[in-house]
C-alpha cells in the first residue's frame, strides 16, 4: 500500500500485442517505461513459447 496516498499499488493492465519476434524490442519498451514513467504507465515485454512477443501496457 502506497503511504502517500493510501491507495494499493495495483497494475491495471490496459491493452496487450502479440508479434513476430524483433530482437531489440526490449530497447523500445525501455525508452517507453523511461519516457512516460510520469504519466503513470509501465509498459512490459514477454517472449512466448513459439517466439512471438508480446507487450503489454499497464496503468499504474
Amino acid at each position: 500500500m502506497s503511504i502517500e496516498n493510501n491507495k494499493p499499488d495495483k497494475l491495471e493492465l490496459i491493452a496487450q500485442k502479440s508479434f513476430e519476434n524483433y530482437k531489440e524490442m526490449y530497447k523500445v519498451v525501455d525508452f517507453l517505461n523511461r519516457t512516460l514513467k510520469e504519466k503513470q504507465v509501465i509498459f512490459g515485454l514477454t517472449k512466448g513459447k513459439d517466439g512471438n512477443m508480446t507487450i503489454s501496457i499497464y496503468e499504474t
